[in-house]
């Protein structure tokens, strides 16, 4: 039986007020989240520039820790140093006080979260840091905690209203761990240097692995490369290009400098004034398009996708001679994974 008008009409009204609600309880978590963040920003001083110094200053990794929600972002700030150039490694503190301490050495920088500062299980962490001299990091709200009062860097964040309304569950709080956590990762790769390459070789797997290989990482070179003189004569050429399978030739003059390319397609257009003693120099395409070994995989498939090619040589910048080093086809990139 199909609802009456009334009943319906009314049930789309208290959608509606839902949806609204809703809404509402969203704008109040980002308004929170965003206001803290502008207060955090206002609060940096020289302890985050210590705090990135304590840890470029350390010859092991950095041991991350806290305790319930505050332990979850740990987890996540561990993560993002480890993939950005600062080896780090999570401990939980309740694991920490039955063996797990075994994990952090002299060597290492400990840094701890906890919103209040006095979270009891950090007291094990906090005791052996200070007993081998562990430089330690804290995270907290409250600048007369025991954690900040025992760290060698402390970093005190903002006091911010939870966006709860019972002002209970950790969600503005561990929203500024969270972003601190990336600065000091952003601040650390900066101090570093990281590259890109740096950072492909810690992220092989995924798209963001596949969008920094190297061209150099996936060409074919050496004795593949199918390579003729310009006075070389067709039957030749194409011997080359049935022996080598790119689908072309590169054309090289007296000086080993690419000066054209022939592929099938060049074969095709051809046929009419080709002759059984034509010179490869009379039917190539001249200004072949090539790319360096350093460029990205990416920007290869880019260039062979806007002129509608399949193969690319590869030569090096600083190589003035433009002697080709190196050969990449559509599969290669393919075939790598990258899009």
């Amino acid at each position: 039986m199909r609802p009456s008008l009334p009943i319906a009409a009314a049930a789309k009204a208290d959608a509606a007020g839902a949806m609204e609600s809703d809404v509402r309880a969203a704008e109040r978590v980002l308004d929170c989240a965003s206001e803290a963040i502008d207060a955090l920003r206002k609060s940096l001083d020289g302890s985050f520039s210590c705090a990135v110094d304590a840890i470029l200053g350390s010859r092991g990794r950095v041991i991350v820790s806290g305790m319930g929600k505050s332990g979850h972002v740990a987890r996540k700030i561990a993560a993002t140093l480890a993939s950005t150039g600062t080896p780090a490694h999570f401990v939980h503190p309740a694991e920490a006080s039955h063996g797990d301490l075994g994990a952090v050495t002299r060597n290492d920088a400990l840094m701890i979260l906890s919103n209040s500062g006095e979270t009891p299980e950090l007291s094990d962490l906090i005791t052996f840091a200070k007993r081998f001299s562990v430089p330690l990091i804290g995270i907290a709200a409250r600048g007369d905690s025991a954690l900040l009062r025992a760290a060698d860097v402390a970093l005190l964040l903002p006091r911010a209203r939870e966006a709860c309304p019972m002002g209970l569950a950790p969600t503005t709080s561990t929203t500024l761990m969270l972003v601190l956590g990336d600065a000091l990762a952003v601040a650390l790769m900066e101090r570093r240097g990281f590259t890109p390459d740096q950072y492909r070789e810690l992220h092989p797997g995924g798209s963001l692995g596949k969008s920094l290989i190297r061209v150099g990482d996936i060409m074919h070179g050496g004795d593949e490369l199918p390579l003729v003189g310009e006075m070389t004569k067709l039957r030749d050429a194409l011997e080359m290009m049935t022996v080598k399978r790119f689908g072309c030739v590169g054309v090289t003059d007296g000086k080993g400098k690419l000066v054209g390319i022939f592929t099938d397609g060049d074969l095709r257009r051809s046929v009419e004034r080709m002759t059984a003693d034509s010179k490869i120099v009379e039917l190539m395409t001249l200004f072949p398009k090539y790319i360096a070994p350093s460029d990205l995989a990416a920007q290869a498939l880019a260039i062979m996708n806007r002129h509608n090619i399949n193969v690319l040589f590869v030569i090096e910048p600083s190589d003035q001679s433009k002697r080709p080093v190196g050969i990449l086809h559509l599969h290669d990139c393919l075939r790598a994974g990258v899009q």
